[in-house]
């Protein structure tokens, strides 16, 4: 199955759709502000100091990126906090949702927070897919607008990489 770059969504739009729909946009227009982020450094750290014997970044079709997988056919996502819990739990439907769609099925899958030391576990529902379908084609139009959405604040703004760009 060939998808087309314009249609290409990948686990982090998934993410940004349910963090901030701006932030997609300008993530989608690859206007990258987290490469000098505080917040995106403290995660690079975490992600690199945490379940050192696990094989890690498991790249998929340059679609998703799964932190690790455990025996027994469990994905983990690592995050840093449960801040935007709801849109890492998208993040990781989304890479189940994704694979089921290429055939593999029956997967398990699991959000790891190290800081607080709790996990979430995650499951794919044939309601989840149905929203899933519909986000994925509001992601895509989205890639095509000419401008961002309309500023919103929110109370994540101010740990955002995109906090200033947004002010502008």
């Amino acid at each position: 199955m060939v998808i087309r770059v314009e249609e290409r969504v990948t686990g982090v739009m998934i993410y940004y759709y349910f963090v901030c729909k701006r932030k997609l946009w300008y993530f989608t227009n690859e206007i990258n502000m987290e490469a000098e982020d505080e917040n995106v450094m403290l995660g690079k750290l975490l992600d690199e100091n945490s379940y050192k014997r696990d094989d890690k970044h498991i790249n998929i079709d340059t679609v998703i990126n799964i932190d690790f997988i455990k025996e027994h056919r469990e994905l983990h996502e690592v995050k840093k906090s449960k801040a935007v819990e709801e849109a890492g739990i998208w993040q990781v439907k989304y890479y189940l949702y994704y694979l089921k769609q290429r055939g593999v099925d029956g997967l398990k899958a699991r959000i790891d927070y190290p800081l607080i030391k709790k996990n979430l576990v995650v499951e794919l529902s044939k309601e989840d897919e149905e929203k899933l379908e519909v986000v994925i084609t509001e992601i895509i139009k989205q890639k095509k607008k000419i401008c961002p959405p309309e500023f919103e604040k929110m109370k994540i703004c101010n740990k955002c990489a995109y906090h200033d760009l947004c002010l502008i």
